[in-house]
């Protein structure tokens, strides 16, 4: 009987160890959120991080470490932090703090796919970094020369964020096409910068106030006519007034200035398409595509001219060349469903038409304005 007694203490030993770690860990969390709530700040991450490491499964714990860690400026300690979120339900905002803490540390890239992923995962996270992080997800578009996703983020928040600088400033490195950060473009490019930001800004507002975007894009145009994408810019400012006739001669100034600027060329190609003038249409689409092999659009635009011209076989190819090119494009997938269709090729007309409601319905998701809101509450700067 006696030799039963050391297993059986060696048993309770255990058992009596297991209960404090629970113990141990309930008592950290208290005192850090105690901490937190009373804005003692080191305390409260230095009792998070012990809190973390005695229960690495502790998705609130690792919330406010990396929230607290980001709002002391130590991105590189808070980006760990949110790792451990990525697969929680606090994915969604974990992967924008992610993005912000990147960005600020200089990996760009890396930040880009952050944010990428926060946008799949429904643009979760409180209306205050909702709008900074979309803000500096448009900032890395633009370095990555994706200016119409840039123009289209920052329009989304410009009604609710109104006329600051910073919102002006990134807006006019899109407009202009400038492949820069707001830190690091060149001092003698910032009155062209203000000049149309200022002019997309207040097209972006709501309600709309063309007048004074045009009173900026006219200041813009009068002192630096001769510089690159200030007409190209005009231009789509008209475009989006729906002011078709200013929209061409604008495009047209931008050419005899910037001759292989297959932007311009797409938007008059566009604007000929509308206007049934084929051959012009099919002549700059081409040219685009010589200035610019690797555009989408440029193929895209092409495809349609030789759809409309009847000549199905090598509207395919373009079209085909420019899904390779833009894969998640839901106009190229529609008019290769066209093309496939009036080709009697039924299963990938199909196909197109399946990925074309799958690539609408993503777009619904994905919306910046359409944002799923009521995660944790956290502040963003």
């Amino acid at each position: 009987m006696s030799s039963l007694i050391p297993g059986l203490l060696i048993a309770i030993s255990m058992a009596a160890s297991a209960a404090t770690v629970p113990s141990r860990f309930d008592s950290i969390a208290k005192q850090a959120e105690l901490a937190r709530t009373q804005d003692r700040v080191p305390e409260a991450i230095r009792l998070y991080r012990e809190g973390t490491q005695l229960r690495p499964s502790w998705a609130d714990g690792w919330w406010y470490l990396g929230s607290l860690l980001y709002d002391q400026d130590r991105f590189s300690e808070a980006s760990p932090a949110f790792q451990h979120l990525t697969n929680t339900s606090h994915r969604g905002p974990a992967y924008a703090f992610l993005g912000l803490c990147e960005y600020e540390n200089g990996n760009y890239e890396v930040a880009l796919r952050h944010f990428r992923a926060w946008a799949a995962a429904g643009w979760a996270g409180s209306p205050e970094l909702v709008d900074v992080a979309v803000f500096h997800f448009a900032l890395l578009l633009t370095r990555d020369g994706r200016f119409v996703e840039s123009l289209y983020l920052l329009a989304s928040i410009a009604p609710r964020l109104g006329d600051v600088p910073e919102l002006s400033e990134g807006m006019g490195l899109a407009s202009l096409r400038l492949h820069y950060l707001p830190e690091d473009y060149p001092p003698e490019l910032r009155e062209q910068i203000w000049l149309a930001g200022k002019s997309a800004l207040y097209a972006a507002q709501s309600p709309r106030d063309f007048a004074r975007a045009h009173e900026f894009a006219s200041r813009l145009e009068k002192r630096y006519s001769h510089k690159p994408d200030v007409h190209y810019f005009c231009g789509t400012l008209y475009t989006f007034e729906g002011n078709t006739a200013e929209a061409e001669r604008e495009y047209r100034e931008e050419l005899a200035i910037s001759p292989h600027h297959a932007p311009s060329m797409i938007a008059l190609a566009t604007i000929d398409l509308d206007k049934a003038n084929r051959v012009e249409a099919g002549e700059l689409a081409r040219s685009a595509i010589d200035a610019d092999p690797s555009n989408p659009e440029a193929h895209h635009t092409l495809g349609r001219v030789l759809l409309e011209n009847g000549d199905l076989h090598a509207s395919l190819t373009e079209l085909e060349t420019a899904k390779r090119l833009a894969p998640e494009s839901a106009g190229v997938r529609a008019h290769l469903a066209m093309v496939y269709t009036r080709l009697g090729r039924t299963q990938e007309a199909k196909s197109e038409s399946a990925a074309l409601l799958a690539l609408k319905n993503k777009e619904e998701v994905m919306a910046p304005a359409k944002v799923k809101l009521g995660e944790p509450k956290e502040r963003a700067h």
